[in-house]
């Protein structure tokens, strides 16, 4: 993997000959510059200082985490199916234990996002797996670095294999999207990174266009996303880190949510 430039508050990585004066991630209205200004550290520095972290969550399914902590703290979310291995999100490491493992359990036939604070190292994650990198058309703009892997999806849904599919359900980001997967759980479980905030209490799910920095969408934008979600069916719900599981009256808790905005 060639040596790069990462942004220590979200974890992007940039080519070392063209580093921007500030992160283009993180200077935009739903993330942010950091007081003290933009930090940056190197590829070298963070193998040097973190390691990977996989826990199985359930069957067919594992949590990857950079330990300790680095950048926004996500998790990626690896499903394994019979017809191919899928990669939920990003982390912005990689290494050869990490590598070793999924290998071992058939690779990736593919990775998927929600959003773009997560795009991270992606291309380094493609190159070594070969496998496609699925983003929506809408969230174009926000990639930084081009890749031979990357395949832009468009419309309201993609249809993957063994009944998983991406759904397009915006409000965070025009293209935020989420991976509903149907055997994980009786009604189907959904990967949700950012597109749906699970409250500490897990009692509340929220939907803003930026969670650090508080921005509210439009009763209109929510009205469309809570229709959008009454449409997929499923009873569970993995979201952003790892105490954001949800397992019982998902949906009820959903609803309830959205219409305190309503009210």
């Amino acid at each position: 993997m060639t040596p790069q430039t990462v942004c220590s508050t979200c974890g992007t990585y940039y080519p070392n000959d063209n580093v921007p004066t500030l992160c283009t991630i993180c200077n935009e209205e739903r993330q942010y510059i950091p007081d003290g200004g933009q930090r940056w550290t190197t590829t070298e520095e963070l193998h040097h200082k973190h390691s990977m972290k996989v826990t199985r969550l359930r069957e067919n399914l594992y949590q990857l985490e950079v330990n300790p902590t680095f950048a926004i703290g996500q998790r990626a979310l690896l499903v394994l199916s019979e017809h191919g291995n899928i990669l939920w999100d990003c982390i912005p490491l990689l290494d050869e234990a990490t590598v070793a493992f999924i290998q071992a359990h058939g690779g990736l036939q593919a990775i998927a996002f929600s959003h773009p604070h997560y795009y991270s190292n992606m291309n380094d994650w493609a190159d070594v797996f070969q496998c496609p990198v699925y983003i929506h058309r809408h969230d174009a703009m926000h990639i930084v670095q081009q890749g031979p892997h990357i395949q832009l999806w468009e419309g309201d849904e993609l249809a993957l294999w063994n009944g998983m599919k991406l759904f397009l359900i915006g409000g965070h980001f025009e293209g935020s999207s989420l991976l509903h997967i149907p055997f994980l759980s009786p009604q189907g479980s959904i990967l949700c990174g950012d597109t749906l905030f699970l409250s500490p209490s897990k009692k509340h799910f929220s939907v803003q266009r930026s969670y650090p920095n508080k921005i509210p969408l439009p009763v209109k934008e929510m009205r469309r996303i809570h229709a959008r979600l009454e449409a997929i069916p499923f009873d569970a719900f993995y979201g952003y880190i790892n105490t954001q599981n949800l397992f019982e009256d998902v949906k009820p808790i959903l609803h309830d949510s959205m219409q305190r905005y309503f009210a």
